[in-house]
């Protein structure tokens, strides 16, 4: 069983940054990915960024340039930076660790708010 907590999130300006952290509790071994994916009041949950125990990341066009997401296997942690944040940010943000290969294991932690407000 794999526990993800986030936190990190809160209240920010329009063009300023937060760091989102992700610790995982249970072993995350290599075969899971981890990333992040957020869900805005009234909109579907939809995917940020990933990144791979070898350090491949992806992430969304709408965060490419702003948002950075880095993993520290030793620590089981994951990490998003996200600077230059816009209004449209505001959302919580859901860390997830997925195992690539028995995909069914799939686990979400409870969410940090992000709200981009002047």
């Amino acid at each position: 069983q794999v526990q993800l907590v986030e936190s990190g999130g809160g209240l920010v300006q329009p063009g300023g940054s937060l760091r989102l952290s992700c610790a995982a509790s249970g072993r995350i071994s290599s075969i899971y990915v981890m990333g992040w994916s957020r869900q805005a009041p009234g909109k579907q949950r939809e995917l940020v960024a990933t990144v791979t125990s070898g350090g491949s990341t992806n992430s969304a066009d709408f965060v490419k340039g702003r948002f950075t997401i880095s993993r520290d296997n030793a620590k089981n942690t994951v990490l998003l930076q996200m600077n230059s944040l816009k209004f449209e940010d505001t959302a919580v943000y859901y860390c997830n660790a997925k195992n690539v290969v028995f995909t069914s294991l799939n686990y979400w932690g409870q969410g940090t708010q992000v709200t981009v407000s002047s």
